[in-house]
C-alpha cells in the first residue's frame, strides 16, 4: 500500500463523515483477523476495513489467466487484495517462536504461541479440518543436519496449500462482510491525529476512527516509512534477505517433505561465517512472481489437491545481509539487486546449477537438455552478473551441503530462479499491545517488522482486537 502521506488534509469537500470505532488499513492476514475477532467479540463497534486491492474474487493474475510476461497492474492481486500475499500463498502457517518474526518479545513467548494456536482453529473452523500438522522435530533428520552443520529449526506447521488457503480467505469474508464495512479500491494518501480520532483521507473518501490499525503487509515499507517519519515514530531498518529459488525434482526431497514437509535449515558459511537458510519450501509445488510494482522477484506455492501437484519441489535460500551506520536503506539495495535481474531478464532470470558453477550462461539450447522442467517461464541467463558474489558464493556453498543430507540438490540440473528478495519493513517502535507512540495508533503484522510470516501477523491481529475489546 505505497501512498503519501501529505500534511494537511481538507474535508470540508466531502462534508461531514461518519466516525467509527475502529479503522483497520489493510486486510491482509493481520486485518482479517484482526476484524474476525472484533467482530466476534465486539458486535456493536462500528468498524470499518480499508483495503488498496480487490476483493478476493476479482483477484487474478495476467500472467497466469492471460500468459503475459509483463503485467503492469495498478495493485498486485498476488500480493494485494482481501487477504493480502497471503491469500495466493501455499498457506503455511509455522506455529513457533524460533522464526516467522519476533511477536513473542513483545507478548511473551507462551502468549504468543497460545495465540498461533488460535489462529490455528480459526483456520481449521474455516475450511482447514483436513489440513495435515505437520512437526520439524524429527531426531534422527536433526542428528544427520547436524553432522554437516546443517540446523533443522523446530516448529509446527499447518500445511493448507493455496487452493484451501482460498477457500478459508473466501470464508473469512463471509464471516465478516455483514458485520462490518469493507471498502476496497481505497488506498491511503493522507492520516491526520486530532484530540480524539484519527482522520484518513483516500483516492476515493474521507473517513474518521477512534482508533486506527495499520496493517499494511509487506507491500507497505515505503508507505509506513511516511507514516512513521510524519508522526516521529521510532524505526530502525538494518535488514534484506537476498537469494534464489531453487527448483529441483520431488524425489530428492522427499524424504523429508513426507515427514516435516517444510524444513527450516540454516546454515554458516565456512567462507564468510555468514548465515544462510532454506524457506518456503513447497513441495510438488511451482515457483510463481512477486510484483513490487516497480521489480518482479521470485516465490513459490504449492497445492493441497494431488490433482494439483507437479512433479518439482521449490524453496527459497536466503542469505541474510544486515548494515550498519550510517546505511540506512537497506530495502532499497535488494531492490536494486531485483531491478538488475529484471533488466538483464525482462523479468525473472533462471539459470541451472551446473552452468553456474562452470561460470556460463544457461542458454534457451541447454534448458532445452535439461532433466528439470521449470514451473515457470524465465529468461535463462547468467545469475552471477546480478547476485553479489559474497552471497552467490554462500548459496552455492549452501547447496553443496544440502546435498549431504538430500544427495541430487547439487545436480547440474537444479534449477536456481532469481532473485528472490525478503524485504523487511522498518521495526517501528510498538508497546505490548502493539500500539504506537501516537495514542490510538496501532501498527501490526509484517508492515510492523515485528512479524515476518502468516501465522505471527495473524495473531499479532487477535492480540490487538482482544485490547481493544476490552478498552472499548
Amino acid at each position: 500500500m505505497n501512498a503519501c502521506i501529505r500534511t494537511k488534509v481538507s474535508i470540508s469537500k466531502k462534508g461531514k463523515k461518519k466516525m467509527y470505532d475502529i479503522v483497520i488499513v489493510g486486510a491482509g492476514a493481520a486485518g482479517v483477523f484482526c476484524a474476525y475477532e472484533l467482530v466476534k467479540n465486539s458486535p456493536d463497534k462500528k468498524i470499518l476495513m480499508i483495503e488498496k486491492g480487490l476483493p478476493l474474487d476479482k483477484r487474478s493474475c495476467p500472467k497466469k489467466t492471460h500468459g503475459v510476461r509483463e503485467c503492469k497492474c495498478k495493485t498486485c492481486s498476488i500480493m494485494e487484495g482481501f487477504y493480502g500475499a497471503g491469500g495466493f500463498s501455499d498457506g503455511k502457517y509455522n506455529i513457533t517462536n524460533n522464526f516467522g518474526g519476533d511477536l513473542f518479545e513483545y507478548v511473551g513467548a507462551e502468549k504468543a504461541l497460545e495465540l498461533m494456536w488460535e489462529v490455528d482453529k480459526i483456520n481449521l473452523k474455516m475450511g482447514g479440518e483436513d489440513a495435515k500438522l505437520y512437526s520439524t522435530a524429527n531426531g534422527d533428520l536433526k542428528r544427520k543436519a547436524l553432522r554437516h552443520d546443517l540446523h533443522l529449526l523446530d516448529a509446527q506447521v499447518r500445511h493448507l496449500g493455496t487452493d484451501r488457503n482460498l477457500v478459508i480467505a473466501s470464508n473469512m469474508y463471509d464471516y465478516i462482510k455483514d458485520k462490518m464495512e469493507i471498502r476496497f479500491n481505497n488506498e491511503v494518501t493522507n492520516l491526520e491525529k486530532m484530540d480524539d480520532h484519527f482522520i484518513i483521507e483516500t483516492n476515493k473518501d474521507t473517513f474518521k476512527g477512534k482508533k486506527l490499525i495499520v496493517a499494511t503487509g509487506r507491500t507497505g515499507s515505503s508507505w509506513i516509512g511516511k507514516l512513521c517519519e510524519k508522526f516521529d515514530i521510532p524505526t530502525t531498518n538494518n535488514r534484506v534477505d537476498i537469494g534464489v529459488r531453487v527448483e529441483l525434482p520431488a524425489l530428492v526431497f522427499k524424504h523429508i517433505t513426507d515427514d516435516v514437509y517444510e524444513s527450516k535449515i540454516v546454515y554458516k558459511t565456512q567462507k564468510y561465517n555468514d548465515l544462510v537458510r532454506t524457506f518456503c519450501m513447497n513441495p510438488y509445488g511451482e515457483v510463481v512472481t512477486e510484483n513490487y510494482g516497480d521489480i518482479v522477484t521470485v516465490n513459490g506455492h504449492s497445492y493441497a489437491d494431488p490433482k494439483m501437484h507437479t512433479e518439482n519441489t521449490n524453496f527459497a535460500l536466503l542469505v541474510t545481509n544486515r548494515f550498519t551506520e550510517p546505511f540506512k536503506n537497506s530495502n532499497e539495495y535488494g531492490a536494486s539487486i531485483a531491478r538488475l535481474s529484471n533488466m538483464l531478464g525482462g523479468g525473472v532470470l533462471m539459470q541451472r546449477f551446473g552452468d553456474l558453477v562452470k561460470g556460463r550462461r544457461s542458454s534457451e539450447r541447454r534448458m532445452r537438455k535439461c532433466f528439470t522442467r521449470p514451473t515457470m517461464d524465465a529468461t535463462p541467463g547468467d545469475l552471477s552478473l546480478v547476485i553479489p558474489k559474497r552471497q552467490l558464493d554462500d548459496i552455492i556453498e549452501m547447496i553443496y551441503a544440502l546435498d549431504k543430507i538430500a544427495p541430487g540438490t547439487a545436480n547440474e540440473d537444479t534449477l536456481l530462479y532469481g532473485v528472490e528478495v525478503k524485504f523487511y519493513n522498518s521495526n517501528v517502535k510498538v508497546d505490548s499491545n502493539l500500539e504506537t507512540s501516537v495514542e490510538g495508533l496501532y501498527v501490526l503484522g509484517d508492515c510492523s517488522g515485528v512479524t515476518h510470516s502468516l501465522s505471527q501477523a495473524a495473531a499479532s491481529g487477535i492480540h490487538v482486537a482482544r485490547i481493544l475489546s476490552k478498552e472499548m
